[in-house]
């Protein structure tokens, strides 16, 4: 087992290449902790009971959102639909800030296990970003009389679902790999200009969205009967999009090495007929 003190191969070649810089040791730390082989036996027994956890809070919060949670007095049994929306847009919002942070050690400290979740995780961005706005649009309907207006929140959120499938398609567009993940990490990053528009839109013009009712400190506009299972199927949503990831990430990994095996039995099978082949 490697010890927290030991350097690795990688470690110790960039700090030869790199001896007088500051940023190998930083690199090669969140290296030691992003080793793919840790990160496998890590999920191993983390993704059972994270995906266990995710089950049973959205069960819980599912039940208590659709039986016992009131309507509302105005939206009456259409106001259910918030407690997907709601953890939807949070959720795609939150991803893609988790996309920027993985684009950042991509480019920064070159980490492979970055390049490969944030491959992973802009698909499962883009559908949860596209669960947003159709639910949003199920929730429209009745209560603006149209599926889809072009105002600021609206605009921006499916400039956010581009933005995700942009980067889902860039990082898949090139034959080296690492030039894929260095396309998207840029595009990645570009695109965090759009989340405060997103946040801030309803308070910036004026729009059909409702403003904020939940992050208000001094007077949420929102009863507590309601709030309590909008947190809960929250959570359970978040922890089922961790879930997901993960195994996703894991499946990658796992995918990659098997790649790399297959090559080097091809390598290995090449030797000797190339050696044959020699004068």
């Amino acid at each position: 087992m490697l010890q927290s003190g030991a350097a690795t191969p990688y470690t110790k070649a960039v700090e030869s290449a790199h001896p007088s810089s500051p940023l190998p040791r930083t690199g090669s730390t969140l290296h030691r902790f992003a080793n793919p082989g840790r990160f496998l036996r890590l999920t191993e027994s983390w993704l059972p009971w994270l995906t266990g956890a995710a089950l049973l809070v959205l069960g819980a919060g599912a039940a208590w959102a659709l039986w016992f949670a009131p309507p509302d007095w105005q939206q009456g049994e259409t106001v259910r639909i918030m407690y997907v929306h709601v953890p939807m847009a949070w959720l795609a919002m939150g991803g893609y800030a988790g996309l920027a942070v993985l684009s950042v050690m991509s480019l920064i400290w070159r980490h492979p296990l970055a390049d490969l979740a944030a491959r992973e995780l802009s698909p499962i961005g883009a559908a949860v970003t596209a669960l947003c706005l159709v639910t949003g649009s199920l929730w429209g309907r009745p209560m603006w009389g149209t599926w889809w207006v072009w105002d600021a929140r609206l605009t921006s959120v499916l400039v956010l679902f581009f933005l995700w499938l942009g980067h889902a398609a860039l990082v898949r567009a090139f034959d080296d790999p690492e030039r894929g993940a260095r396309m998207g990490a840029i595009l990645a990053l570009i695109g965090v200009i759009n989340l405060p528009i997103v946040k801030f839109s309803v308070d910036w013009w004026n729009t059909l969205h409702q403003p904020a009712s939940i992050t208000r400190l001094n007077s949420p506009g929102m009863h507590v009967d309601m709030l309590y299972p909008l947190l809960v199927c929250t959570l359970g949503f978040t922890l089922a999009f961790m879930a997901v990831v993960l195994a996703a990430t894991r499946a990658a990994v796992m995918e990659r090495r098997v790649r790399a095996l297959q090559m080097a039995a091809a390598r290995r099978a090449d030797a000797p007929q190339m050696q044959s082949a020699e004068p």
